[in-house]
């Protein structure tokens, strides 16, 4: 019986230390995500100033969409970097065209390539995405730059992102055009044109590359801040879990402690009674 106590014993402890990492990983996660959601609005706010910028050069020109067919499309996936997030990477992968060429391909999370390649996806190009969002922007040059280099070598002339959101509580896929900047979409201007010593395609093409990294920016941050909530959500799930085990468990050990209480006291007023007989 007294082994029975200690294996139940070491059962809840045991429990009683996991649930401890298991709410320190959602609070880290928690503030993470919290991070990541206040800097959307700051790189929101950026590409804004540089939108209004691109509009103002432009003046009232006509804007034209890009053309969207016949292109060599390449696509940014951003899947998770680390476990514990659930159906996460998996959710982004099948979103992917099956008839996708790899080559085309540009994915951000180690967890994700992992899953990537066990379904036989090799991506061109990879890298993991940064545990803290400071990294964020270094990634981001990094892309632009694989973007670039694979517009230069003629493998592709357009390109898409997929990310993950978070809406009412929720995660959900985001997919949208980041090459070519479509100049329509722009707020008109509602200034005259400025003096510019510049031509209006050069300054266009700077001010396009400092947009297509706020953009790509943008995109990270939103996986980031939706990767970490998706293991806060699985965090909850498994705390819920480890608190009905460790009802479990406790409400086994009272049994099993009141069953050796109840075996001890028989044993005792066994004992009373053979050593009454015995005395008469």
């Amino acid at each position: 019986m007294s082994e029975r106590l200690a294996d139940i014993s070491a059962r809840i402890d045991g429990i009683s230390d996991l649930g401890a990492v298991v709410n320190a990983m959602k609070g880290i996660a928690a503030a993470r995500a919290h991070v990541a959601r206040s800097q959307v609005d700051a790189v929101d706010s950026y590409a804004g100033i540089i939108a209004a910028a691109m509009s103002r050069v432009m003046g009232p020109e006509s804007r034209t969409r890009p053309n969207r067919d016949a292109v060599k499309l390449g696509l940014l996936v951003f899947c998770a970097e680390q476990g514990f997030a659930g159906a996460f990477s998996e959710r982004v992968l099948d979103s992917i065209d099956a008839s996708l060429d790899p080559e085309t391909l540009f994915l951000i999370g180690t967890r994700g390539l992992s899953i990537a390649q066990a379904r036989a996806l090799d991506p061109h190009w990879t890298a993991p995405l940064p545990s803290h969002t400071a990294g964020i922007p270094k990634l981001a040059d990094k892309i632009t730059t694989a973007i670039y280099a694979a517009v230069d070598q003629g493998r592709i002339d357009a390109f898409e992102v997929i990310f993950t959101g978070w809406e009412a509580g929720r995660p959900t896929l985001v997919r949208q055009r980041l090459f070519p900047i479509d100049l329509s979409d722009l707020e008109p201007a509602t200034k005259e044109r400025p003096v510019m010593q510049l031509p209006s395609y050069t300054l266009l093409t700077s001010f396009g590359q400092d947009y297509f990294n706020a953009q790509v920016c943008k995109s990270a941050l939103h996986a980031f801040a939706a990767e970490n909530e998706a293991r806060m959500e699985a965090m909850t799930s498994a705390a819920r879990q480890i608190a009905r085990e460790m009802e479990e468990f406790q409400a086994r050990l009272r049994r099993v402690r009141q069953e050796a209480i109840t075996a001890e006291i028989i044993e005792l007023s066994t004992g009373v009674a053979s050593n009454s007989g015995r005395a008469k």
